[in-house]
């Protein structure tokens, strides 16, 4: 049985490290900024929640009942001056009286009965009240809310009539509950606003390091880098500047030492190709034909290795006219017999090291004009990624081999040799070169029936 490979492979991947999520994980932020948020907001939300549920219990328990409980026992005072003197002089001044200390509108209603059918009490203000009406009271009670504007009218039956008794909202109910909750939820702003600030400036170094470090793996600049932010930050900053240096230093010794390497070798070949042109002998022209090939195919195989090893790690990064470079590298390949046909927009641009951009296309092109000899070349900027298409209708390479042809001195087999001077580091300069850029190189089946060489650089 065969592992998957290519598109399905993914979305199985993806699938797979879905399942294996937790799904609370599923549902917290991705970035710092939003964890960090997260750290800092949640205790302080779950201390106001705490809080907020603590004030209600106590509010109601002990504000609320007394507010309901004292309009309970003024409602049972009035009564009870009602029942003490019941002629129409002490009726007066009960009412009176209860009107002038209480702020309640009491009135009576001769012969008058409340209905059979009483409505439940609705609402926690509501319940309070009745529950203080049944304890002070003790008599059928009627509660209205619906009688005026922050008035409630509470009907209690008397033996004679019913007693109607208006009372203010503000004798019920605290106005500190919507203080509170305004209180909490300013206070959560400002905590908000504060958090946000102060993270934001916090991520910002840290968004500037992975900045800088992705312009570094494209080859980019990033002298003006500077360390800032919290302790951690600027030891990572600092790591990151001496791997910088440090990346830059051994890029300068492998260039000067592979400039000494070069002139040292290219001498004795110099050397040995005089001698051979300087020999005079007919019967010996076969060997020093077979000689001189020699000595061209070792030039061009230095020539292969210093490029492979030097990686055009030198050249500096500027904008390119990546549709020109296409031009003129596919014209090159027809100047060499390859037939290339080449579909590009005009002003095709992007930041890259010229030089190693045309090696690395140049390269591909030669190899498909040597094992196809003809080549179709499209450019396209898709989703803000720049792809790079040659197909070619030579023999191709086996699926189970595409992988393997990136390695240095790798080859097929005598048929398919991936490298312009023999040496099998073609691809392997090509690929090197593309992920230079930040890109990479992919092989897959061209619809010409050859391969097809897919390079996807980031714009």
């Amino acid at each position: 049985m065969t592992a998957a490979t290519g598109p399905d492979a993914v979305t199985t991947r993806r699938g797979d490290r879905r399942r294996r999520t937790p799904w609370l994980k599923r549902f917290l932020p991705r970035t710092l900024f939003g964890r960090s948020l997260l750290i800092i907001v949640t205790p302080v939300i779950l201390a106001q929640a705490v809080a907020t549920w603590i004030f209600y219990d106590r509010h109601w328990d002990t504000v609320t009942n007394r507010l309901a409980f004292a309009v309970a026992g003024d409602i049972a005072t009035s009564i009870a001056m009602l029942e003490r003197d019941p002629s129409p002089d002490g009726r007066d001044w009960a009412l009176a009286t209860t009107a002038r200390t209480t702020d309640l509108i009491v009135t009576l209603e001769p012969d008058q009965v409340l209905p059979d059918k009483k409505r439940a009490p609705s609402g926690l203000l509501e319940r309070t009240l009745a529950k203080a009406l049944e304890e002070r009271v003790a008599r059928p009670f009627a509660i209205n809310t619906r009688v005026a504007h922050e008035w409630y009218e509470i009907r209690v039956q008397m033996p004679n009539g019913v007693l109607s008794v208006m009372s203010p909202e503000r004798r019920l109910f605290s106005p500190t509950s919507y203080i509170f909750i305004l209180w909490m939820v300013g206070s959560a702003i400002v905590l908000f606003a504060v958090a946000i600030l102060f993270m934001r400036n916090q991520i910002r170094p840290i968004k500037r390091l992975a900045i800088a470090a992705d312009a570094l793996g494209k080859g980019r600049d990033v002298s003006n880098f500077k360390m800032e932010g919290a302790t951690e930050v600027r030891q990572a900053a600092s790591a990151f500047l001496l791997m910088r240096e440090r990346i830059q230093r051994q890029i300068t010794q492998r260039t000067e030492m592979l400039a000494g390497v070069s002139h040292d070798l290219r001498t004795p070949l110099t050397r040995m190709k005089l001698a051979l042109d300087m020999i005079d002998a007919p019967d010996l022209d076969p060997e020093v034909e077979e000689l001189k090939a020699d000595v061209a195919e070792m030039e061009m195989m230095i020539e292969g290795y210093l490029a492979f090893a030097r990686g055009e790690g030198t050249e500096a990064v500027q904008p390119t006219d990546l549709t020109r470079l296409l031009n003129e590298v596919a014209a090159g390949a027809r100047r060499d017999g390859t037939e290339v046909t080449l579909t590009a927009p005009a002003g095709l641009t992007m930041l890259a090291r010229p030089n190693a951009m045309r090696r690395c296309i140049a390269n591909l092109l030669v190899n498909a004009g040597r094992h196809a000899g003809t080549a179709w070349v499209q450019a396209e900027r898709r989703n803000g990624v720049i792809e790079i298409v040659i197909d070619d209708d030579g023999p191709g390479i086996p699926a189970k081999l595409r992988e393997d042809v990136f390695k240095p001195f790798f080859r097929v087999d005598s048929s398919r040799n991936l490298d312009t001077g023999g040496s099998g580091l073609g691809l392997t300069i090509a690929r090197d070169v593309a992920r230079g850029h930040g890109g990479d190189i992919t092989l897959d089946d061209s619809p010409y029936g050859g391969l097809r060489v897919v390079i996807r650089l980031p714009e």
